[in-house]
């Protein structure tokens, strides 16, 4: 088994929590109340600039032009289509792009910054989960996607080809770059998936506190 898919496997119950979360399940069925929906986009938008920077960071250290090309290109859709998404949904659903980060944002901005400012192989611990989790979510075959436009374009921004080679790129250089490491900093690695994966149902539950 890969590196990423061994990951993943030990993380499988929180990852299934995330995806399986009731969060998920209401903006599926498009069912989830617009406070929530408000409150879950309010955080999400508070670690767009730390996903950039992490990302960015990625672009900076990989050690091959073709990986650089791939992240580089990436960037840009984060900061252009995925940005503009947040804009126009908080203006239609009356909320900001400035507000009190809840505990988990908190840790998801702190662990990208981390991962950040420690080396290529952390960044993309982070990217993986990030991208491989909401593709999970995201990725219900034959089931219809809500008449909601806010709830269907977040749904459709995380799915489809494109994304999926998105997150197999990520994983199949996650898998490459983990075989030069050494046991020690194979485990660091592992640990940063682990907190990342940990983080993530907590975020969606934050999206119910008022």
């Amino acid at each position: 088994m890969s590196f990423s898919g061994q990951l993943r496997e030990s993380s499988t119950t929180t990852w299934d929590a995330a995806v399986g979360h009731r969060f998920v399940d209401e903006l599926w069925a498009g069912s989830v109340s617009h406070d929530v929906l408000r409150r879950y986009l309010e955080q999400d938008f508070q670690f767009v600039d730390s996903f950039l920077a992490l990302l960015g960071s990625a672009v900076a250290n990989a050690d091959r032009p073709a990986a650089r090309v791939r992240l580089a290109r990436q960037l840009g859709l984060v900061a252009g289509p995925e940005n503009d998404y947040f804009e126009r949904s908080l203006s239609r659903l009356g909320g900001r792009t400035e507000t009190e980060r809840a505990a988990p944002t908190v840790g998801l901005v702190d662990l990208m910054d981390e991962a950040r400012d420690t080396g290529y192989a952390e960044a993309l611990a982070v990217l993986v989960v990030a991208e491989w989790l909401y593709l999970d979510w995201a990725t219900r075959p034959g089931a219809t996607t809500p008449e909601d436009p806010i709830c269907r374009e977040w749904i459709e921004l995380h799915r489809g080809i494109e994304f999926e080679e998105w997150v197999t790129f990520l994983r199949t250089e996650l898998d490459r770059v983990a075989d030069a490491l050494d046991p020690a900093h194979r485990d660091r690695v592992a640990a940063v998936f682990v907190r990342t994966v940990d983080l993530e149902p907590a975020f969606f539950d934050a999206a119910y506190e008022s």
